[in-house]
């Protein structure tokens, strides 16, 4: 049986900043681009990439 893919974090908010990360989804233009090249473990490590930028810029939320 195959695994699911890992669902994208992307949410709509599409506007990258001025080091290239989205301000939605904290992934960098790379990781956004590639997204659909990565298999399951790659996109699970690109979204704690992600998680550790947002509590870095959002470390209060």
């Amino acid at each position: 049986m195959k695994d699911k893919a890992v669902a994208s974090p992307c949410n709509s908010i599409c506007t990258l900043n001025d080091d290239d990360i989205c301000i939605g989804c904290y992934r960098s233009a790379d990781e956004i681009r590639n997204w659909s090249f990565l298999d399951n473990e790659q996109k699970l490590d690109v979204l704690i990439i992600c998680g550790e930028r947002n509590r870095k810029d959002n470390p209060f939320y």
